[in-house]
């Protein structure tokens, strides 16, 4: 790569990613181009960013079609293409109001101050909201205080009061924790961040139950899991349960930065004016990426499409000597390796052989790649790395 750009970024960039050595130019499809003109298989979706695919042509007619005519006015006036954007999510969910902000984190803040000003209206003095171990959220002060992974660091401290983790997927363990002081259960239908991992239909159903006992907000962090990743377009399609909120962003502008929060028919109205705001929230050029995406994404036939993907690569992955256990759901795959095999070192392998994933945890890969993926570059995937385990991985019967 151009090592003034690797010069300037160490000089002028804070050093908060350790960047792998290869500067991209270009993306088409599933398909990534750095500047020397070498081609990848992304299967990482600028983390399950690029769901339609790099540089879809339907989301950049409507990014520059917008653009040309206005690009952002401030929240203090009506756009067209904001509120069609929110009516579509409100219809494809939960039917009530949205707020818009700019990334999963700002909506997961939203989703906190609509579970703690809930709790006030019941007379809660002191709120908590319940979360499971392994859960990412972001890192904003809310966000953070409610992803246990990081919350603990010193450096940080204090984190924000009201925050309660118990173990992941431990059905007994959120309900014995959720009590009259509890504002929300925030959780991740699927883990993403912590490799990939489903929350069981019990421990979900649990969640519900426990909610509704109580009177608190059963919050689904969408943020990974939606707009069609799992195969339909909200992962709790797919399971027992609605939820009372969500939240979701990524995939949803097609690469340009836009998020929100979705309550339904109560929690839509918790917060009034003056309550939250956001300056750049759903421009008229990220409201029209969106719903771009939308146009695209919210089709059975899409959806059907990121199923049998899903499918496909699951089963060519569970044959692959040095695969411990392939989890996830539609095109949302973590992959267990077996022990002694380094992640990190394997996904830099993958790199350097045209495939892009990622190692989120020492034992695993993480694979979110975009919808618009072949059966042939599904199966090259998989190809690439059974060759690249089987350089560090030999058959022991040899």
């Amino acid at each position: 790569m151009n090592e003034n750009v690797r010069t300037d970024e160490a000089r002028y960039v804070m050093q908060t990613y350790k960047r792998a050595p290869v500067q991209f130019v270009r993306g088409e499809g599933a398909l990534l181009f750095d500047d020397e003109g070498n081609e990848y298989l992304d299967f990482l979706g600028g983390i399950s960013v690029a769901s339609v695919g790099h540089c879809h042509p339907a989301v950049v007619e409507a990014v520059t079609e917008q653009s040309r005519v206005l690009q952002h006015t401030s929240n203090l006036f009506y756009t067209g293409p904001m509120v069609e954007l929110a009516r579509r999510l409100s219809e494809s969910s939960l039917g009530g109001k949205v707020f818009f902000c700019n990334s999963g984190t700002e909506a997961n803040e939203c989703a906190i101050k609509i579970a703690r000003k809930s709790a006030r209206a019941r007379g809660i003095e002191a709120p908590e909201i319940v979360s499971f171990e392994g859960d990412f959220h972001g890192r904003s002060y809310g966000a953070l205080s409610a992803t246990p992974g990081l919350a603990g660091n010193p450096d940080f401290a204090p984190m924000l009061p009201g925050f309660v983790s118990v173990p992941f997927d431990d059905a007994d363990a959120l309900a014995a924790a959720v009590g009259e002081n509890t504002a929300a259960v925030l959780i991740e239908p699927i883990q993403g961040e912590a490799g990939v991992f489903p929350v069981s239909d019990a421990t979900l159903a649990a969640a519900r139950e426990a909610c509704d006992r109580t009177g608190a907000l059963l919050v689904f962090d969408e943020v990974q899991t939606g707009i069609g990743r799992t195969g339909s377009l909200w992962a709790y399609e797919q399971g027992p349960v609605k939820p009372d909120v969500i939240t979701t962003a990524k995939a949803l502008g097609g690469g340009v930065a836009i998020g929100a929060c979705i309550g339904n028919e109560v929690t839509g109205e918790v917060l009034t004016t003056g309550d939250h705001g956001s300056t750049f929230a759903a421009g008229p050029v990220a409201s029209k990426a969106a719903l771009a995406v939308l146009d695209i994404v919210d089709d059975p036939d899409t959806l059907r499409r990121v199923r049998a993907l899903g499918s496909r690569l699951r089963e060519g992955l569970g044959a692959v000597d040095g695969v411990r256990e392939v989890r996830g759901r539609g095109l949302m795959i973590g992959v267990g390796l077996e022990p002694g095999i380094d992640s990190g070192e394997l996904n830099a392998a993958l790199l350097a052989a045209g495939l892009v994933a990622n190692a989120p945890r020492p034992d695993s890969l993480r694979l979110l790649p975009p919808f618009v993926l072949s059966d042939e570059q599904a199966d090259r995937a998989v190809e690439l790395i059974a060759e690249t385990l089987s350089g560090y991985h030999p058959d022991e019967s040899k």
